[in-house]
């Protein structure tokens, strides 16, 4: 904690100075107190006045505005009478406070105060004699409390009430540099250093018109300003030169800065001539704190001074740090620019509690994270809100959609072997029709003999009859009706009842004399416009069912075939079907994308094989060509232990056609394709997932979805506040979404669908909210922030 010491002196140096010490801790009560006096010293008056004289002869290319004066004698002989009278006032300034009555304050000083504290020495005086007193030479200073400096004051005034308008999306110290006439001088350094400064947002005047100066302090907030040109005092009135025919003096902008003061300014920096003057009227304005150079300043020291102040005082140290550090390496050049080291001084109001560079940034950070913090909970809310009422699931499918299609372009999967379909189109009807077979549907019980009898040569481990076979067989083929109830490699299907928008239906009856365990139902579970996205398994038919079987056609085929292989199935303790080592979660309502959706029954999400055709799932042979024995002879070989599927391609009599994920990028005719290619689609899933480990598609939890999704919201929040150049934060927003989808898209490969839509609309919900929200304060919202400080008395 840094200490305050208190310095009040009422007097000047020929009637003598009352003294008042006082030493606390910055920014509580004093806890020691004591009174001394000095007494009057006219040789420390003269020798400062000496001092002065000979400093100012050698003023070569100062700032300041004056005269032309010709001076006599080389200048060397004059630095080094310079040299001399600087050390004569150092030596009666610390005879002087070792006075006898004075020692009572210097006792007290070395009781309560350790070296190697921090230490502000604020000296209270409206004496300008004493105030031009180089107090940073008092031997207690400037050889044993190194860390201590030295700040002017004046003793009464009224606390300062300022706000900080936040008028910028980035937590930088706004800056408005001034720089005035520099005729003679180099004020471009200045500029450079400004410019060069982290975290700060710095505009310049360069030699502006009045009204360029008047009009930036009253319309924008500011939180230092920066003055390099030249300027003078004199008869108690000082002004600075803003070009090279108008001068201002503090009059004229008094109420400007008064303004600037209420809107933050906290810090005024004049690297310019002859600045005590200056200080004394800018903190009638109470301004926080003020940097001027005493005497009449050179090029070379004004930018040094500036250069090492901001480095340090940027870097988070305190002001007093900063000047005392910039003074003392101005050390290096006083053999060229004799007491250098004496010309910066702080000036501060008494009753404010010093800042640094750091801690507006991080109090406005913290202003700033607090919103974007709540504004990212609220829309996160909002969002899921939203997304739970099912508003978003169109586009959330929609996104689904374009995964399974961007992902069959880049990743390409062979068709399952494992699985061969017999097609029925319509050159199949046409040929069962020109044989004289009686046509049921679309396949006559004449083809199927003929076709359950051709393959049973060929020795498939399963086959699948994905065709309603409702009715009497015809009694010409008692072959079938046997075969029906005796081979148990065959597997038929039936249609569950159900309500829909034609209304009720008792379903399709499965055909007679079937055993249950060769039962299944066919029936999809589609989504808006005959999208099929999911996969029934088991469901619970109603009472009323023509058919009554609890098991989807693919399931009874891939459980068939995977006994064979030793995989049986099972139920785990959470309810989910696992088959082999492989657990087939079910998906609920309020599952990742599916908000509104009837859940019932068991279903799994759909995760087609990335194929350049849907219906290139398995090999395909047509009905005729098993009829007439043209069956390829690779084929013939292959067939064996496989599992045959047999369903209708042809559009003919047949609702049984489907939309997919891939639908809305294929051609017209290909946008609905036969069921028989999803049966098989959601056969091979089952089969690879247990056989061949592929992935089944998965999903977070709601919790770590919404964990996704505000974290996406805090990033855009995080981008509307750091970009505050709309082309800076537009590009931002392009590549925080391309790097969002590109992270969902490359979990999607990994076969996890994780939400995309609802992260996007709360990045740019956020981020409008944000950008309205620094808006309304820069419109004028006065909303109470500390630049790092409170404004507090000391008594």
């Amino acid at each position: 904690m840094r200490k305050l010491v208190l310095l009040k002196l009422d007097g000047d140096l020929h009637l003598g100075v009352q003294v008042m010490l006082e030493i606390g801790e910055e920014g509580k009560r004093p806890t020691t107190e004591i009174n001394g006096k000095l007494p009057s010293n006219l040789d420390l008056a003269t020798a400062i006045d000496q001092w002065q004289s000979t400093y100012h002869s050698l003023g070569k290319f100062t700032r300041i505005k004056a005269k032309k004066i010709i001076y006599d004698g080389s200048i060397s002989q004059r630095r080094k009478e310079c040299d001399q009278k600087a050390r004569e006032v150092r030596s009666h300034l610390n005879n002087w406070l070792l006075s006898e009555s004075f020692r009572p304050v210097r006792e007290k000083w070395l009781k309560h105060l350790m070296p190697d504290e921090e230490i502000r020495v604020l000296i209270r005086t409206h004496c300008l004699q004493l105030k031009k007193l180089p107090w940073h030479l008092w031997d207690l200073i400037d050889r044993e409390y190194l860390k201590a400096e030295v700040v002017l004051s004046i003793p009464d005034s009224e606390a300062v009430t300022t706000s900080l308008q936040t008028s910028t999306r980035k937590n930088k110290i706004r800056i408005l540099a001034i720089l005035g006439d520099s005729d003679g001088i180099d004020v471009e350094q200045d500029r450079q250093l400004l410019k060069k400064l982290p975290g700060a947002a710095t505009t310049f005047l360069v030699e502006p018109q009045y009204s360029d100066v008047h009009d930036k302090l009253w319309k924008q907030p500011w939180n230092i300003l920066f003055f390099a040109g030249h300027s003078k005092s004199e008869d108690k009135a000082s002004c600075i030169y803003i070009n090279k025919t108008d001068k201002l003096t503090i009059d004229e902008l008094r109420h400007a800065l008064r303004n600037a003061v209420a809107n933050g300014l906290q810090l005024a920096i004049f690297n310019s001539c002859d600045g005590l003057g200056l200080a004394q009227e800018l903190q009638d304005l109470q301004i926080p704190q003020i940097i001027v150079m005493r005497e009449p300043v050179p090029d070379l020291v004004a930018q040094t001074f500036l250069k090492q102040f901001l480095e340090v005082f940027s870097s988070g140290q305190s002001i007093y740090a900063a000047v005392r550090t910039a003074r003392q390496r101005l050390k290096g050049i006083e053999k060229e620019y004799p007491s250098a080291t004496w010309l910066p001084v702080i000036s501060e109001h008494p009753v404010v509690v010093p800042i640094t560079w750091q801690a507006h940034r991080k109090m406005f950070a913290l202003k700033s994270g607090m919103a974007i913090l709540l504004t990212s909970l609220l829309v996160t809310s909002l969002v899921m809100g939203v997304r739970y009422w099912g508003y978003l699931q169109t586009s959330e499918l929609q996104a689904f959609d374009n995964f399974m299609q961007l992902r069959s372009q880049l990743i390409t999967e062979q068709p399952d072997e494992r699985i061969l379909i017999i097609t029925i189109d319509e050159a199949d009807i046409q040929y069962q029709l020109n044989k004289g077979m009686q046509m049921r549907w679309s396949l006559s019980d004449q083809a199927l003999a003929q076709l359950l009898e051709k393959l049973n040569k060929y020795q498939p481990r399963t086959i699948g009859l994905d065709i309603y076979r409702d009715g009497i067989l015809d009694p010409k083929y008692p072959n079938l009706a046997t075969r029906f109830q005796e081979d148990n490699r065959l597997f038929f299907v039936c249609k569950v009842a159900t309500t829909d928008d034609d209304g009720h239906t008792d379903g399709i009856p499965p055909p007679p004399g079937v055993s249950r365990e060769q039962l299944s139902f066919s029936d999809f579970v589609a989504d808006a416009e005959d999208i099929a996205r999911r996969q029934l398994l088991h469901l619970t038919p109603p009472s009323k069912s023509l058919c009554t079987t609890e098991y989807a056609f693919s399931l009874q085929l891939a459980l068939h075939y995977l006994d064979k292989e030793g995989r049986t199935s099972s139920v785990t303790k959470e309810g989910y079907l696992q088959i082999g080592n492989v657990v087939f979660e079910q998906l609920n309502e309020h599952t990742s994308g599916y908000q509104k959706v009837d859940a019932s029954g068991y279903q799994i999400l759909l995760n087609y094989r990335s194929l350049s055709s849907v219906e290139k799932i398995a090999e395909q042979i047509s009905l005729r060509d098993v009829l007439d024995d043209k069956i390829p002879l690779e084929s013939v070989q292959l067939l064996k232990d496989r599992i045959v599927l047999i369903g209708l391609s042809a559009p003919t009599n047949t609702n049984d056609y489907w939309k997919t994920p891939f639908s809305s990028n294929a051609k017209p005719k290909q946008k609905q394709i036969p069921g028989i290619f999803v049966q098989a689609q959601m056969l091979s899933q089952i089969l690879s997932a247990v056989l061949d480990r592929r992935p089944l598609l998965w999903w977070w939890s709601g919790w770590m979805e919404a964990l996704w999704i505000w974290g996406w919201s805090l990033i855009g929040g995080i981008t509307a506040w750091y970009y505050s150049k709309p082309l800076y934060l537009c590009l931002a927003v392009i590549v925080t979404l391309l790097i969002l989808f590109g992270l969902c898209f490359g979990i999607f490969t990994l076969t996890g669908w994780v939400p995309l839509i609802p992260p996007i609309l709360a990045l740019l919900a956020t981020q409008i909210m944000i950008i309205l929200w620094f808006k309304h304060f820069h419109l004028g919202n006065r909303k109470q922030l500390n630049f790092g400080h409170d404004y507090k008395k000391n008594n």
